[in-house]
């Protein structure tokens, strides 16, 4: 075999294999009820899959434009001012990418150089830190402050510098279930008025948010919003997260720049799905009721493990539940879901993995997008550990 001439200069050296494909392949090998990786295991709108059928047979298979196709730019122009009261144009400041982290991606690679500083909240969704030092920036972690994992905008300040390009927000929070409120926004705001600190606010399950709490998107508030990509999904929207079809908005001005580098990327994304999305999203019906639907498994999850040793962290959106397990045993958490996972059958998320240090708060993350059955089984399993 011949040999390669010179040796790779790895851009991530000491990236590890996701913690979602590594579970996953773990529940699979051991037969274990997947409650890790974030995915429905119920069927998506049959009127949906209808609709990317007739646009298949319509003849919609061919490149889209670069931006996207201007039907669904359009509806999500019309749902974004319904919903946030916020006007975004169609043509100069929507984009639709493929998926989210294709979206986050590119808004950092758009915006991100060596030295840059980028303030993360942790635990944080694990793209973000390898996507910022793919680019050359150095991340600052701010840690969101137990029991309810909130922000210290205290702490945020002084992780402040002249070399602060960029703080990404997530909420509702991917892995906490925790949410932003309207004094975190308004702090946000404070602390950034009269810079040119970029917001990239990934915001994939807006409509996954429970116990009549208000959403605040970036959206709402103009003076974040006029530097600040906004991310959102509609494969978690509409169940369907193997399609991969998300947006992003952003003002004119950092949508030029999102677009030099989305060009090169993936120029066009799926051209009956976005067609079929489109026609789906002019009836609000379609996504309006998400939270309550969510809310519903939520609740029912947790009334099936109430009589569990596992100690519930409450959960005010997205599909995930976090459980502390301190009660239980003083394994790590790593060790505790692996053992989990091959003993009892039932994999999860160590939400260690969420963080740089490895902070180990004795807490798992279960995700309960599931039919009742699936999560009947788990609870199952959950009361007898």
């Amino acid at each position: 075999m011949d040999k390669f001439p010179g040796s790779i200069r790895s851009k991530l050296q000491k990236q590890d294999t996701s913690i979602f494909a590594v579970m996953s392949a773990l529940a699979t090998e051991h037969n274990a009820i997947n409650l890790s990786q974030g995915f429905p295991d119920f069927d998506i709108s049959q009127k949906l899959i209808g609709l990317v059928h007739d646009y298949m047979l319509k003849g919609k298979n061919q490149y889209s434009p670069m931006v996207g196709i201007p039907e669904l730019r359009e509806q999500i122009a019309l749902k974004v001012d319904k919903i946030y009261g916020a006007k975004y144009d169609r043509d100069k400041e929507i984009n639709i990418t493929a998926g989210a982290t294709q979206a986050l991606h590119t808004a950092i690679a758009a915006t991100i150089s060596e030295e840059d500083e980028v303030i993360v909240f942790e635990p944080a969704y694990d793209a973000y830190v390898p996507l910022i030092k793919l680019h050359g920036g150095i991340v600052k972690f701010a840690e969101l402050k137990l029991p309810d994992y909130h922000i210290d905008w205290q702490e945020v300040k002084k992780l402040l510098s002249n070399r602060t390009r960029m703080i990404i927000l997530n909420t509702p929070h991917n892995p906490t279930g925790s949410v932003l409120r309207p004094e975190d926004m308004k702090e946000l705001a404070k602390i950034t008025a009269n810079s040119d600190i970029i917001i990239l606010s990934d915001e994939v399950y807006e409509h996954l948010i429970f116990d009549q709490i208000q959403h605040e998107s970036v959206c709402r508030y103009p003076e974040l919003a006029k530097r600040a990509f906004v991310v959102g999904s509609f494969g978690k929207t509409f169940h369907a997260t193997g399609w991969k079809t998300g947006f992003v908005l952003a003002p004119e001005k950092l949508m030029n720049e999102f677009r030099k580098i989305h060009q090169f990327v993936v120029f066009a994304c799926n051209t009956p799905i976005q067609y079929a999305i489109a026609e789906f999203l002019t009836d609000s019906t379609n996504y309006e009721d998400l939270g309550k639907f969510y809310q519903r498994k939520r609740d029912y999850f947790l009334k099936l493990i109430a009589d569990s040793r596992f100690k519930v962290i409450p959960s005010h959106g997205t599909y995930f539940q976090l459980l502390d397990y301190s009660n239980i045993t003083d394994e790590s958490e790593m060790d505790f879901a692996i053992r989990m996972t091959k003993e009892f059958k039932l994999a999860s998320i160590p939400v260690s993995v969420f963080y740089h240090k490895k902070t180990d708060n004795k807490v798992l993350r279960f995700c309960f997008a599931k039919k009742e059955n699936t999560l009947e089984r788990a609870a199952e399993i959950l009361c007898r550990i």
